[in-house]
């Protein structure tokens, strides 16, 4: 994932807007969230797993897709939370992590394991005794230094076998 200067001339939304409020309970809800979250940062001091109330939560600046060049402060929780891994992330708790996509693997229904996949391929894993997410904005808005910029990805064309670019 690359950064480009977010363009001075795209007009920032100047009134009231409705913070982000979305919930999960299967792998298609969760989807739109990965979306909505997509390109988001965080450190691993802002992933805090309360095993005792079986929940974890996560703070994170999210980049505003739906309102073009801005940012705000929200949080996600997972309910019904039984085990938190997490597979090459940084341990240095200031560490920023951007957040590329979150995926939900069935488990023993309506179980299942979430996967939160970060830049730099590390990934956090929570197992779920049924999925239960919930994302909501919690600041105003603020204008972003920089847009996500995504390289174009490589993909198959499986028809051919060829290498297409996109």
């Amino acid at each position: 994932m690359s950064i480009e200067a977010v363009d001075d001339t795209t007009p920032i939304p100047t009134g009231p807007v409705e913070p982000l409020r979305l919930l999960a309970h299967d792998g298609e809800d969760l989807s739109i969230i990965s979306a909505a979250l997509q390109d988001a940062i965080l450190r691993p001091v802002d992933i805090v797993w309360e095993k005792g109330a079986r929940r974890v939560t996560l703070a994170l600046s999210r980049f505003c897709w739906e309102c073009g060049g801005t940012r705000v402060m929200a949080a996600m929780q997972f309910g019904d939370v039984v085990a938190v891994k997490s597979r090459r992330l940084p341990r240095g708790p200031e560490t920023p992590l951007e957040l590329l996509a979150i995926d939900f693997e069935p488990g023993d229904a309506p179980g299942g394991r979430v996967i939160l996949m970060f830049a730099g391929g590390g990934d956090l894993r929570i197992d779920v005794e049924c999925l239960d997410a919930v994302v909501t904005d919690l600041s105003e808005r603020w204008p972003a230094k920089a847009a996500p910029a995504h390289p174009a990805e490589i993909g198959t064309d499986i028809a051919s076998g060829g290498v297409l670019a996109s």
